[in-house]
């Protein structure tokens, strides 16, 4: 989802030409991989307990509500659009609303796993005292496994009004997957621009494979919706200006100048001014530089227009100044520190990175694409060059192994970041996705009825 900042700088950088663009995505290397950070973000269901009914942002036992309950128990600042609490901020860290309510932890930029799943144990933590008081449960699912769009509330946010009117334009499922779908992401940091290119390929080759080991949205309305990650088929018709597989990566020349060539060309959402969102869907980043876009004519970019224009972008592996990889259905507390423990094994250390290269380099954009568009409905079976998905997720899983037991960051009792790996060994090597244990479940003990997920899947 698109996080803009609420508030623009005063006297704010205006944007003067190409290098501009490019000198921003310039500021991201850090040579010193002692610097280096994990970030992880996931996002999550709210319902009623007794009800299984969604949770509106308005009422004493509101989003809204609950948002303030944690700022007043646990310290968290109150961040505001139009009255309405909107977010909180602490540290690096943030809770953020995505358009129907979904509940995202943006956590801080740390330092190893460990700290990863305290992290996300303190916040499941918090929400379960102050949700629990209001009656509210959260859910770990990749898609809404039971409401329908129209059941589904829409928050209070300026920008997701735009973007609501604008999905229904460009393609068949994007407001399903702004309103209807949870995932789970990693950010993390590369040393130069030789070494982003080379994490952006296996980021994008391997992101299918993320998604075959993460699928966990089988169901939609009450009912089986045919796919094992429906959430990952949303991303194929949602937007196919800035979604994808995004081909250039692998070309020659691929660097921050080429990645900008390509924003630069992704139709606007909107642009944030004093305080509100005005309007730019569809229109022209590169009019805009020139002064020339009908919603503000004469009016050029500033620097912070073009950062909230990177985060309007949703292909599979996104560039900021740091890479995000965005393949992964939300899940159970043990998969959100898994999938950060799957990337940094593969993606911080030179041996690892180097085999997992190997594993992909081969494949042509048509293999990629066609891995992409097979596995949400066929998870680990789906084909690629000979082999099957389960056979690269084993092999990945194995490169991502080694390349923990490289970084050899401890916790206090003298264990490394690899048992974080657990869930998915046993997922490839049993070749049974998440999704295809709760579609047996529902077949049998839930006797076809979904409304048992929201316990068996209830944080």
């Amino acid at each position: 989802m698109a996080k803009a900042k609420e508030k623009a700088p005063e006297k704010a950088q205006v944007l003067t030409g190409f290098r501009d663009l490019v000198a921003h995505l310039e500021q991201g290397p850090k040579p010193d991989r002692s610097t280096w950070r994990i970030g992880t973000e996931h996002e999550k269901f709210a319902f009623y307990r007794d009800t299984l009914a969604p949770v509106p942002y308005e009422g004493e036992r509101g989003i809204g509500a609950l948002l303030n309950g944690l700022a007043d128990a646990y310290g968290w600042e109150r961040v505001k659009e139009d009255g309405n609490i909107i977010s909180l901020k602490q540290g690096m860290a943030s809770i953020t609303l995505e358009p129907g309510g979904q509940f995202e932890l943006s956590g801080a930029p740390l330092e190893h796993l460990h700290q990863t799943c305290s992290e996300t144990g303190q916040h499941l933590a918090q929400l379960r005292e102050v949700a629990g008081k209001l009656g509210i449960a959260f859910l770990g699912l990749g898609f809404s496994p039971l409401w329908s769009l129209e059941d589904t509330p829409i928050m209070p946010k300026g920008r997701y009004k735009i973007m609501r009117a604008y999905m229904a334009k460009v393609g068949r499922l994007g407001r399903q997957m702004m309103f209807r779908s949870c995932t789970v992401q990693t950010n993390l940091d590369f040393a130069s621009e030789a070494d982003m290119v080379k994490k952006f390929r296996v980021g994008l080759a391997l992101q299918p494979i993320a998604t075959a080991l993460f699928a966990n949205s089988p169901f939609a309305e009450g009912r089986l919706n045919g796919f094992l990650s429906y959430r990952g088929h949303i991303w194929t018709d949602t937007d196919p200006d800035r979604t994808g597989m995004l081909p250039f990566v692998f070309e020659d020349g691929m660097g921050f100048e080429r990645y900008a060539q390509y924003a630069l060309d992704v139709p606007m959402y909107f642009v944030y001014r004093d305080g509100k969102y005005i309007d730019c869907s569809g229109q022209s980043f590169r009019a805009f530089m020139d002064g020339k876009m009908p919603a503000l004519p004469g009016e050029r970019p500033t620097a912070q227009d073009w950062e909230d224009h990177l985060t309007t972008i949703f292909p599979e592996v996104r560039l900021k100044t740091y890479l995000e990889m965005r393949g992964a259905d939300s899940g159970p507390w043990s998969r959100l520190c898994a999938l950060p423990a799957f990337w940094a094994g593969v993606m911080y250390d030179d041996a690892a990175l180097e085999a997992a290269w190997s594993l992909v380099k081969s494949w042509t954009a048509e293999d990629r694409e066609a891995l992409r568009r097979a596995v949400p409905a066929l998870g680990l079976r789906a084909p690629i060059r000979g082999n099957s998905a389960r056979d690269i997720a084993q092999a990945a899983l194995a490169i991502s192994r080694q390349g923990l037991k490289s970084r050899a960051r401890l916790d206090s009792s003298g264990e490394d970041e690899t048992h974080f790996l657990g869930e998915l060994d046993d997922i490839a090597a049993t070749g049974v996705t998440p999704a295809e244990r709760l579609i047996e479940r529902f077949r049998t003990e839930w006797s076809g009825d979904v409304r048992p997920v929201f316990e068996a899947c209830a944080y």
